[in-house]
Formats: C-alpha cells, sequence, structure tokens
C-alpha cells in the first residue's frame, strides 16, 4: 500500500503571524509545547487567511540571539561572556517573525509518497515538511512522525525469519 503525506500529516499545528515579536512566538512555542506535550523547534507562520509565508525554528532564533564572530571569541581569554546571552534575548524580543522566519521553505503536497518525503528530509537536511494545497497549508509531516509510521511498517522478528 502507497502511503502518502496525507497519511502521516499532522493537521494539529499551531502558526504564528509575520508582525508578532519574537517575545510573542517565543511564548506561543511555549503554549504549543504544553498543549502537545512535547517541546515544540518550529512553526509556520502565516498570513490571516492561511497561506504560508515562511517558517520560524529554534535555529532561527540562536541565529538571531548569536554574536556573529563568536568563533573568534574561542581564542581571546579576557572577554566576559557573562550577560551576553540574557542581553540578546532582550533586545531580539520586540523584533518581528517576519524579520527572520525562514522564507525559503520545501513544501509538499498531500499526495506527496513518503519515500519521496523520507528523501527531501534527507536531502534538504529538514525535520518537519509543510503540506500545501492550492497555496493553503493543510499539515505538517515531521520525521518523528514518519519514523514512528516506519516502525510499524517493519516485521517482528519471528515474521522476519526465513
Amino acid at each position: 500500500m502507497d502511503i502518502t503525506a496525507r497519511e502521516v500529516m499532522d493537521t494539529n499545528f499551531s502558526t504564528l503571524s509575520p508582525r508578532m515579536t519574537i517575545a510573542e512566538a517565543m511564548r506561543v512555542f511555549q503554549v504549543a509545547g504544553a498543549k502537545h506535550r512535547q517541546i515544540v523547534f518550529g512553526m509556520v507562520v502565516t498570513d490571516p487567511p492561511g497561506q504560508l509565508l515562511g517558517m520560524l525554528s529554534m535555529y532561527d532564533i540562536f541565529l538571531l540571539i548569536r554574536p556573529k564572530h563568536i568563533h573568534i571569541w574561542g581564542e581571546i581569554k579576557d572577554v566576559d561572556v557573562s550577560g551576553i546571552l540574557d542581553e540578546a534575548c532582550r533586545r531580539s524580543s520586540p523584533m518581528l517573525v517576519g524579520d527572520i522566519m525562514t522564507t525559503d521553505l520545501t513544501t509538499i503536497t498531500p499526495d506527496t509518497h513518503l519515500l519521496q518525503i523520507i528523501d527531501i528530509m534527507i536531502n534538504k537536511h529538514v525535520r518537519r515538511l509543510p503540506v500545501v494545497e492550492a497555496g493553503q497549508m493543510l499539515g505538517m509531516v515531521y520525521m518523528s512522525r514518519v519514523f514512528q509510521h516506519l516502525l510499524g511498517r517493519f516485521p517482528v522478528e519471528s515474521e522476519a525469519a526465513p
């Protein structure tokens, strides 16, 4: 039986607005995590009608708060880095989601085959793929959900033996 995104996508997902501040978005991440009982690492950004505009992930947040040339600091022994993280968070809080979100997204359709999904996730190094049809966000396929589906497809040990 062919399995497509339609069978493994999650249709219960939280979204962000590009006009939200980073502080507001971080609160939505916390609420979504509590609601789903898991840590949420990324969310889609949509306009009011539900059209996909981008995605905000933990990686985007890390890039925002990390000092650009921190790799040089490793060689400097007399730099006091205490307080830098709190200051970066404070300064980032009023910035807008739309200013830092990733907009170059790979999307799939509800009819994308599971093997194609796996291939995209591996080649593009992504953990989640928005499922879009006619410009509208229908769901999200998460790497963990794909893996959970695969677990059920492997034969149990007694069935696998010749």
